[in-house]
């Protein structure tokens, strides 16, 4: 009742202008190629898989059309955001499966490995990683480059019960990330999976929220693995603000990252500002 009740509050969200939307159906769910209007940009020169968060029980193509949008006209690319399918008429597992098969499309219609971009906040976060490794599992390329907004990165909240922020974060608190740890299935937590085949990384979080741990820890095991990493830490902010209020000055600010980001994992390495993104820890003030 929770999910249908979110998603039926967000069914009178304004759709964005500026923008061409190109609904995509998935067998069990649904997606949409989003575009900036007017734009003839091919598949080929590269696109993002926005995954929304939302605890894998809420949330969908209604409520998250506005950073989606946003990304869509930061990086001048195609985006194609997926309603995957959740909790509980599918496990952690099942959502992960339509993720990699939304991959696969993208593949299939002609997009290149290199110049995909996985995208997604909180517990999409958590799918960008893991579907980053089901591509590898499946014996596919991975993606040019992984984002995570306040990414789930752990199921295990032992680290984050004990955590300062435990008492501080009102948004994400662990007692519903247990919960949905619980409810979830057995799923492997991206940080305790073979990280060396992933691509470069880039993760945002919010300074007092409890979900900085996991992009801590995932950071850590990046660069322990020879993966390329930057953390930025967002002072003064909340949980995935970036995805929830895109519009506010420090959302602008760290999508304008993530869109800068996208072009240099796309084109590889490069001397200059870009190349400062990886392997560095960047404090920001909201």
């Amino acid at each position: 009742m929770r999910r249908a009740a979110v998603l039926d509050s967000a069914a009178g969200v304004r759709i964005p202008s500026g923008i061409d939307r190109e609904a995509i159906r998935f067998p069990g769910f649904d997606g949409e190629l989003v575009r900036t209007a007017g734009s003839t940009a091919d598949l080929r020169e590269g696109v993002v898989l926005y995954l929304h968060g939302g605890g894998f029980m809420c949330c969908g193509l209604n409520t998250h059309r506005p950073v989606v949008a946003s990304i869509a006209k930061r990086t001048g690319l195609p985006v194609l955001h997926i309603a995957y399918r959740q909790l509980p008429s599918t496990s952690i597992s099942g959502s992960v499966d339509d993720c990699l098969d939304a991959y696969r499309w993208l593949l299939d219609q002609g997009a290149l490995p290199e110049k995909v971009v996985f995208v997604g906040d909180s517990a999409g976060g958590f799918l960008v990683f893991v579907t980053a490794l089901a591509a590898v599992s499946a014996g596919l390329e991975v993606p040019a480059g992984l984002v995570g907004l306040s990414p789930l990165l752990d199921l295990d909240c032992t680290t984050k019960s004990v955590h300062a922020n435990a008492r501080r974060d009102v948004i994400a608190p662990v007692s519903a990330l247990m919960a949905i740890g619980k409810l979830g299935g057995q799923t492997n937590s991206p940080v305790d999976g073979d990280l060396a085949a992933l691509p470069p990384s880039l993760l945002i979080a919010a300074e007092s929220e409890v979900l900085r741990v996991d992009s801590e820890v995932m950071a850590q095991r990046l660069a322990a693995a020879g993966v390329p990493c930057s953390l930025q830490i967002w002072n003064g902010q909340v949980h995935a603000f970036p995805a929830v209020w895109p519009g506010l000055p420090e959302s602008r600010a760290a999508l304008r990252d993530v869109a800068r980001y996208t072009r240099q994992a796309r084109c590889g390495p490069a001397p200059g500002r870009g190349r400062k993104l990886f392997g560095k820890l960047n404090f920001r003030s909201g």
